[in-house]
């Protein structure tokens, strides 16, 4: 492992995506996401995703210098056309105005279109939350995820991400895959040789396996079963059908398989809690953070994420030297 500063990895990245054809101003949005990633001890969404930004890059998928265009279709609706970009610049582009509506309308909902969605999905709604907003965000992905009952690949891992704000400190974010785990962190296993819990996938023959090359071949499995089949199928609708957007298999219909993220549209809705609540939600949220924190064992989702931010800020980010080689070469 090796040992990099805050701004040496962020450093390090905007200059792997700028020698492939991303602009200064893009390559910053991505860097910030995925060494805040890297940083929060989410590995599988930090610079292990790199090369596949730049495979996208390098095969003319996406365009690095794209500038997204911002509509109008309503009082509280945007439609954010990302112009074959990746997603980080198209939500920095939009979050302002994204913002402007939720405060003044009560609710935005915002549909991204023609971007490549890579990252997270709570770096898409943390800066909402911390303007005092609450908000959701939703995307798909490739077929990696058999439906309930099924063998085969047919919903992406489609997450989800919910925000709320909170005073004086980051928001409460949950962000989850449909799937029982994030791709990935099954990628990552296959490549440190570490075995899988059971349930998490199935092979190409529709048999359970903990080898994570042989789900990579064949399955990821919704948790919980039906119940996670049922939010798959509707972040499938509402990054879809619901935006102007392609289901997974469309989008793996027309991709050219580089490696790097299809096509797609992500749903992004921020509600103001102070139009819709009045006074006092702040408040009433707090005593309910509170309830959970004084049973023992408990947390709050983001919190771990947030507290390994500090102390990377403090000792550095631990980067594998495989991914650190492999950055470092396609400079």
């Amino acid at each position: 492992m090796a040992t990099l500063t805050y701004d040496e990895a962020t450093s390090l990245v905007v200059r792997c995506l700028e020698a492939n054809g991303c602009s200064n101003e893009n390559s910053r949005d991505i860097a910030n996401v995925v060494v805040t990633a890297e940083a929060d001890g989410c590995a599988s969404h930090g610079l292990f995703r790199v090369p596949g930004y730049v495979s996208s890059l390098r095969s003319r998928k996406v365009d690095g210098r794209a500038t997204a265009s911002l509509e109008r279709t309503g009082p509280s609706t945007v439609r954010i056309d990302g112009q074959g970009g990746f997603a980080p610049p198209a939500h920095r582009a939009a979050r302002s105005s994204i913002v402007e509506i939720a405060r003044t309308q009560g609710i935005a909902l915002a549909s991204f279109v023609n971007i490549y969605h890579f990252s997270a999905l709570w770096a898409d709604i943390e800066p909402i939350c911390s303007e005092d907003l609450c908000a959701l965000a939703f995307t798909s992905y490739l077929p990696s995820v058999a439906p309930a009952g099924g063998t085969k690949p047919l919903f992406g891992t489609n997450p989800m991400a919910f925000g709320w704000p909170r005073p004086s400190r980051l928001p409460m974010i949950f962000d989850q895959a449909s799937s029982v785990l994030a791709r990935g962190d099954i990628m990552i296993a296959a490549r440190d040789g570490h075995r899988m819990k059971e349930g998490v996938g199935i092979n190409a023959a529709g048999e359970a396996t903990t080898d994570p090359n042989e789900i990579l071949k064949g399955a990821m499995l919704p948790f919980g079963g039906y119940k996670g089949s049922s939010i798959a199928l509707m972040v499938e609708l509402l990054a879809g059908p619901l935006i102007g957007e392609t289901l997974s298999f469309e989008a793996a219909e027309r991709d050219n398989k580089d490696g790097g993220p299809p096509r797609g549209g992500e749903l992004l809705i921020v509600i103001s809690p102070q139009k819709l609540g009045g006074i006092g939600w702040r408040e009433q949220g707090e005593k309910l953070f509170d309830m959970i924190l004084q049973q023992p064992g408990t947390r709050l989702p983001a919190d771990r994420r947030y507290a390994n931010r500090e102390q990377a800020k403090l000792d550095g980010l631990l980067i594998s030297d495989e991914t650190l080689a492999k950055i470092v070469s396609l400079i």
